[in-house]
């Protein structure tokens, strides 16, 4: 059932990406963001010398993503871990240095396809959205108790939402009338807030709200600030890093890192470079690169993913 409904994202070119740091014998690759283990399976099954270290803050994609990859059991490690607890997984495991890691940034086809967890605007849930149900705060929870100036920066900074403050009035109004509970509740006030011409552009009205939510009782940001510049450090050199994002908010963070790594921070007018600064990374990607329109055609969610590359050319000053 989880191998039919859950395709894995530009697939061969995070492969292809990876391949020249994951041939050799030992290698270890970690997957900070397991999900279903589409992507997991697909380096097992590729470099069959590496070794797999994978992560996921969601119980549920851990457990069927174990019975997935139990033919590999012998070469992969699955951890209840958010990404950017990669340098304290790492050290626990006595690997403080790995040959690739891959991104898969966003919302899981599970979180989406399982109803009850509250991700998708388009079926009535419980207003839920954790990735990891065992802690943190709920939507609901978020949605009735924060104060309506943080809704609406959230709904701003995190939705790019230009209507924000006038969904915001509606949703404090209808709190007050009664708690949020369930997500059907939340699309129905965002449509009935929203003038004519906002409902016509840009696909449910509701969208932008809903990433907003999950963005913000996840964490996902501030959590990827760290996540990124960790994984860089922990690649060795030679080592390689792949990095999906589907929107543009996480697709400008890994930019931002990416294009640090490869910068030389030499000061100006220096007729040699010293080593000190000298790029630590080489990007591998051109820009972002894009899902062809024959994955789009196959796999709808593959329309948003954004893909950057990079590796790593020299080690940090104080290695």
């Amino acid at each position: 059932m989880t191998e039919v409904r859950h395709v894995p994202v530009m697939l061969e070119r995070c492969l292809d990406l990876l391949a020249p740091a994951l041939g050799a014998p030992g290698a270890v690759v970690v997957d900070c963001t397991l999900g279903l283990g589409g992507h997991s399976e697909a380096l097992l099954r590729r470099f069959p010398e590496a070794r797999l270290v994978a992560l996921d803050r969601d119980t549920a994609a851990l457990e069927l993503s174990r019975q997935r990859l139990a033919p590999y059991a012998d070469r992969a490690t699955l951890v209840h871990a958010v990404y950017d607890e990669l340098p304290a997984v790492l050290d626990r495991l006595g690997t403080p240095k790995v040959q690739g890691v891959l991104f898969d940034l966003g919302v899981s086809s599970m979180q989406l396809d399982e109803a009850d967890r509250g991700f998708a605007y388009a079926q009535d849930a419980p207003l839920d959205m954790r990735m990891d149900q065992t802690k943190g705060m709920s939507a609901a929870e978020v949605l009735n108790t924060y104060p309506p100036g943080e809704l609406v920066r959230i709904l701003r900074a995190y939705g790019e939402e230009k209507q924000a403050k006038r969904i915001v009035a509606a949703v404090v109004r209808e709190r007050q009338r009664e708690p949020f509970s369930r997500s059907a509740r939340l699309v129905e006030v965002i449509r009935d807030a929203l003038p004519q011409a906002a409902k016509r552009t840009g696909g449910n009205p509701a969208k932008r709200t809903f990433q907003a939510l999950r963005i913000e009782v996840n964490g996902e940001l501030e959590v990827l600030e760290r996540a990124v510049p960790a994984a860089v450090s922990a690649l060795a050199v030679g080592g390689r890093i792949a990095v999906l994002s589907y929107h543009s908010l996480e697709d400008r963070l890994v930019k931002t890192v990416l294009a640090a790594g490869a910068a030389s921070t030499a000061p100006p007018g220096l007729p040699v470079v010293p080593e000190q600064y000298q790029p630590r990374l080489k990007l591998l990607t051109r820009g972002a690169e894009l899902p062809t329109e024959e994955e789009i055609a196959q796999n709808r969610r593959a329309a948003p993913a954004r893909l950057r590359g990079a590796e790593r050319v020299r080690p940090e000053v104080d290695e």
